[in-house]
């Protein structure tokens, strides 16, 4: 059953006030039982929503099509504070005719509303830039609420950083910058700390958001894993367990055995998480097959799998493009860039589907560093470090390419920056 039916199980719970739980029989009688193995963030969202206008899935989309719609308009506005009112415009528009993004906004899906987090954290330091406590505050609290929807969201918090480093001084802005950092985690573990409590209260042990990391590490771990999605069964190594946090710290223990039993065979996986990631756009219309499977039959979801896949592409090598770090006190330098994006997206295009998109998925977010420190303006750092950061996560779990729509819009940010220089960045008060 897809991820989607316990969103919505969940937030109607929320919604009824029976909290993040489920009911388990005992002794034939039906007991209340605290949950925690999904991230609430989601499910408490459309619960408020449930709240005011009823729970339902017509209603569930409507709040996601709003969802959706927030995302280009936020995407535009920090592009247009950090860039230009023209780049801000071309990364709005990107984002606002992504047909992955407006596939999504028909699922209860997770991607669009994890992906407002990094966004709208970002704006809130570019556009105060003379109050930078506030911002920082702000921020965090705004990328808290993220880590609730998304919990690997977290490492792109200290992140925030990059964005009040200048190229004018870099000993005082760098000194900003980890102060930025700090402040900003601190606001965000802030907002997370209550629901931490929480399950450390009602759970069998104390969980950050949710108990499946250590799930996770052992499906990317297993001997059999194939670098996606794989489930897991007591014979894998957990027989016995008493609750869903010891679960997770038992899966947590298997995986890290299985890594330092065979790290190299962990190591070589990397390439192939990176590529069920990166490399295609399918999800959305399997989920659609399931939710609808008239409407979307095998040959209407194998099209849409084919357009999904063209435009994820096209967005890939857009960014890629558009992360060159153009300089010129660093021509050669500039030059190497430049030579190398083409290359890449040249060698990626001109293969047989499927493509392999994941380089180009690590080749856009380095580009920005390189030539550094006369490179590309503040944002284009901090939009590459959070998808390197997201690479991070999968090369050591998983991946599906669902996973890559929460970086979707920081693509189209990389793709807007083409040929702005970090001196020449047209930022505003």
């Amino acid at each position: 059953m897809w991820d989607g039916h316990y969103y919505d199980f969940g937030a109607r719970r929320l919604a009824a006030g029976l909290g993040y739980s489920d009911d388990v029989m005992v002794g034939g009688e039906a007991r209340w039982h605290p949950w925690c193995h999904y991230p609430v963030g989601y499910s408490g969202f459309l619960a408020l929503v449930y709240v005011v206008f009823g729970a339902g899935p017509k209603v569930a989309v409507i709040a996601n099509a709003v969802v959706g719609a927030t995302l280009p308009a936020l995407t535009f506005l920090l592009g247009e504070r950090a860039l230009g009112y023209a780049r801000g415009l071309v990364a709005g528009l990107l984002i606002a005719a992504s047909p992955e993004l407006i596939a999504y906004s028909a699922l209860l899906m997770t991607e669009p509303l994890s992906s407002l987090a990094p966004i709208a954290s970002a704006l809130a330091i570019v556009a105060l830039p003379r109050r930078p406590l506030l911002a920082a505050v702000v921020a965090g609290a705004l990328a808290g609420l993220g880590v609730l929807v998304r919990p690997q969201a977290i490492l792109c918090v200290p992140l925030l950083g990059l964005l009040t480093v200048e190229l004018t001084n870099l000993r005082v802005t760098w000194r900003r910058a980890v102060g930025t950092a700090a402040i900003a985690t601190a606001a965000a573990l802030l907002v997370v700390a209550p629901w931490t409590a929480r399950n450390c209260r009602v759970m069998d042990g104390c969980a950050f958001v949710s108990t499946n990391a250590g799930w996770n590490l052992a499906i990317g771990a297993s001997p059999r894993a194939t670098g996606r999605f794989d489930t897991l069964r007591a014979s894998d190594g957990c027989p016995v367990v008493t609750g869903q946090v010891q679960q997770d710290r038992c899966w947590a223990g298997v995986g890290m055995r299985q890594i330092r039993a065979n790290p190299s065979r962990w190591l070589a996986l990397v390439p192939k998480k990176l590529s069920h990631t990166f490399d295609h756009a399918s999800f959305a219309m399997g989920y659609l097959g399931v939710s609808d499977p008239a409407r979307f039959d095998e040959p209407t979801k194998d099209q849409g799998r084919r357009w999904l896949g063209r435009a994820h592409a096209l967005s890939l090598v857009l960014a890629t493009l558009g992360a060159v770090a153009w300089s010129r006190r660093h021509p050669r330098a500039t030059r190497a860039s430049l030579g190398l994006a083409l290359a890449a997206c040249a060698w990626v295009l001109t293969r047989d589907e499927p493509r392999p998109l994941w380089w180009l998925a690590v080749l856009a977010p380095t580009l920005p560093w390189l030539a550094w420190p006369s490179t590309r303006p503040a944002l284009a750092r901090y939009v590459g470090a959070c998808v390197l950061a997201v690479c991070a996560t999968h090369a050591v779990f998983f991946g599906e390419d669902r996973y890559h729509v929460f970086v979707t819009p920081l693509f189209a940010l990389l793709a807007a920056c083409a040929g702005v220089t970090a001196r020449r960045s047209p930022a505003r008060p």
